[in-house]
């Protein structure tokens, strides 16, 4: 009966895993955005990070709205990929 429940807990474990993962947001201003082709390479940097579900650019305002498993990725990794593509970016702080 002990296996039985054990087996059943694992599972359990195995199955739920994902369910803890939380989706989280954040957004970098990325000042350096300054033609047409830009926001397709920064967001073809960010998209690259491990963890990223969603990119969304706003050339206008030189944002970028980032969507990603927080259990994988960090933000901090936004902004190395965007310095390593050419387009140093910053956090946006006033979202915190």
């Amino acid at each position: 009966m002990i296996n039985r429940f054990s087996l059943l807990l694992l599972a359990f474990l195995a199955l739920s895993g994902p369910a803890l993962a939380a989706s989280q947001t954040v957004t970098l201003n990325v000042q350096s955005m300054t033609c047409a082709v830009c926001p397709i390479t920064v967001k073809k940097s960010l998209e690259r990070v491990s963890g990223v579900q969603q990119v969304k650019v706003d050339y206008a305002s030189k944002t970028v709205t980032v969507q990603f498993d927080d259990t994988v990725a960090t933000s901090d990794q936004f902004t190395k990929a965007t310095k390593d593509a050419g387009y140093p970016s910053t956090i946006n702080r006033d979202e915190k």
